[in-house]
């Protein structure tokens, strides 16, 4: 085992590394924001922003697990993987509360328009309190729909309730229907994985049946929303805000979505604490050294239905 080649994307946390080195195993990275050479590897630990196709599956023969340092793996074609016979793997479970925080994060966020406000207050703008200054919406006893009733989901429901919130669940089988959720809901998050059947989940269509005093968040993946239905929403005043951490062509923005004054975006920072993005590499690291070693993966992905909520 300790001959193989480990690749290792880069931005990876030096914590992988270190799970490598001690089990013996060599590792390499890439060098600058080059693609990623596969040739020889028999290990590649790789991030959400990894396209591991057929293409790229097929390239690399010596091949023998994808570790994929993220909850879901829809940038893994895991068809192809199976049929090559490529194992994957994922990091499940240790990004929920992180996940979760955020989400409740964006919720107040929006609600109270806190980072308009900062704005105002850095401007100097700030000259005395009046009643009417900065008024914003109600949390504490609101309706939330999540939908996605996975380990995020009931992470941000177990938080919504220490805020007194009456919670709406869906999920692909059971819970509250979606147009009903969407229709009673001041607030609704979404935590489903992006599958062909989640894409565009919300349209013009489920926009149109929410609240006008509504939030939307979305701290899945960004392909989860019609990102440009989203926009004409919020500019007619369909819903009241968004709170945003995934984006449909990230990181690129749908036209007028970074100038409407209603919403809170974020650079995808779901798993985003040191602690979290550390346990993950780890995570993704000791599923190589299991592999390689002929053990059974400790988290493994064998079809699309256990791609998970997000990474």
């Amino acid at each position: 085992m300790s001959s193989a080649r480990v690749l290792v994307s880069l931005g990876v946390p030096d914590a992988a590394l270190r799970v490598l080195e001690a089990a013996g195993l060599t590792s390499s990275r890439p060098p600058g924001a080059a693609p990623p050479d596969l040739d020889g590897a028999e290990a590649w630990l790789c991030l959400l922003t990894d396209r591991v196709d057929r293409a790229r599956l097929e390239g690399a023969p010596g091949l023998r697990i994808v570790a994929n340092m993220a909850v879901g793996t829809d940038n893994v074609d895991l068809e192809a993987a199976a049929d090559l016979g490529v194992a994957v793997s994922n990091t499940p479970d240790v990004l929920t509360d992180a996940t979760a925080d955020l989400a409740m994060g964006l919720l107040l966020a929006v609600a109270r328009a806190l980072p308009q406000h900062d704005r105002y207050v850095r401007a100097g703008a700030f000259t005395g309190w009046t009643p009417t200054l900065g008024v914003g919406l109600d949390v504490t006893g609101q309706t939330l729909g999540i939908v996605g009733a996975g380990r995020i989901g009931r992470a941000v429901a177990e938080r919504a309730r220490g805020f007194s919130m009456q919670v709406l669940l869906h999920s692909r089988d059971a819970g509250t229907p979606l147009d009903e959720l969407l229709e009673r809901s001041d607030f609704v998050s979404l935590h489903v994985p992006l599958t062909p059947d989640t894409r565009h989940l919300i349209g013009a269509a489920e926009l149109a049946r929410m609240r006008s005093n509504a939030v939307l968040i979305n701290t899945a993946r960004g392909p989860v929303i019609d990102e440009h239905a989203l926009v004409e929403a919020l500019r007619a005043g369909q819903i009241a805000g968004a709170g945003l951490d995934v984006f449909e062509d990230e990181p690129r923005l749908a036209p007028g979505l970074a100038e409407l004054p209603n919403v809170v975006l974020c650079p995808h920072l779901g798993s985003a604490t040191l602690a979290t993005r550390d346990r993950m590499a780890e995570i993704a690291a000791r599923n190589i050294v299991e592999c390689l070693a002929g053990r059974p993966l400790l988290t493994p992905v064998r079809h699309r239905a256990e791609a998970g909520e997000r990474g």
